[in-house]
């Protein structure tokens, strides 16, 4: 017998693509008369699992959407919803990752040659945005900026992630904007570096070519949660869980750490680079 469901939750509009993929998942259950225990026992999770997919808090995995196409008798439609809402504003195809970022304990992101979304000032995000679209609106070019800015509310919890980047020094060198724009960014960066849930490091040009060229994020999660993998193109985002995909990133991202400036020295730099974009 199927556990009570609110009266709302088969007849509100989904607010996004992971709610939508959730109340799919709900719907078939509901239809077939399963619990969540026993699409858990058919998927090989966990209920709690089952629960954070179907309330839109979490995109099940490929293995899940499989298993929920075998439990269901779908014949693929879970993997390729999945696929589809994985891959597509904050623009909507950014919005699983949001909210995964929302409850990852640790946020390890590498910077290639721009400063990460997550600790972009204003002014910085403003430039980056109206030369990617410089035809839009400003209003519009406010709301993507304002965007951008209110996901810092994660670091400001009362238990923030651990949030640990590299940045390639290409991404302190490159004017974005102005100078001014250039050494309120530096200045920020400082005063992130010094927070204890935040460490900072540079990958410098001397220490040659980088383990990676693309810029990339890894979620981790408490409670054994299997790790995540983000990966954006100027066009779309993909979150992408497979375990060794996931794997071969951690290894990258331990050799980028490895080979970049230690995180004092770090923050040395960038007051050196603040002064420079100052003159």
């Amino acid at each position: 017998m199927s556990e009570p469901v609110p009266d709302d939750s088969l007849t509100d509009e989904p607010r996004d693509g992971l709610a939508f993929y959730g109340s799919e998942v709900r719907h078939a259950r509901l239809h077939k008369g399963a619990t969540q225990l026993e699409l858990a026992v058919a998927t090989t999770y966990k209920t709690p699992y089952v629960s954070k997919v179907e309330n839109g808090q979490q995109l099940g995995s490929e293995l899940f959407a499989e298993r929920c196409d075998q439990f269901f008798g779908t014949s693929g439609y879970f993997a390729r919803l999945r696929k589809r809402v994985s891959q597509r504003d904050y623009p909507d195809w950014f919005e699983p990752y949001v909210r995964l970022e929302e409850r990852a304990a640790a946020i390890l992101s590498y910077s290639s040659n721009l400063v990460m979304g997550f600790l972009q000032t204003e002014a910085y995000a403003h430039a980056v945005f109206r030369r990617g679209h410089p035809r839009e609106d400003l209003e519009v070019t406010a709301e993507r900026v304002a965007g951008r800015l209110h996901r810092r509310r994660v670091l400001e919890g009362g238990k923030p992630p651990l949030l640990w980047v590299v940045l390639d020094e290409s991404c302190l060198r490159r004017m974005v904007g102005s100078r001014a724009v250039m050494a309120e960014q530096m200045a920020y960066l400082i005063k992130a570096g010094e927070s204890p849930h935040v460490t900072l490091q540079v990958l410098p040009f001397l220490s040659g070519a980088p383990a990676s060229q693309f810029a990339f994020i890894l979620l981790k999660f408490d409670e054994g949660e299997p790790d995540i993998l983000y990966l954006e193109d100027p066009f779309s985002g993909q979150v992408i869980d497979s375990p060794g995909a996931v794997e071969d990133a951690s290894v990258t991202y331990d050799r980028l750490r490895a080979d970049a400036l230690s995180p004092e020295a770090s923050l040395e730099l960038f007051r050196k680079v603040m002064e420079e974009w100052t003159l």
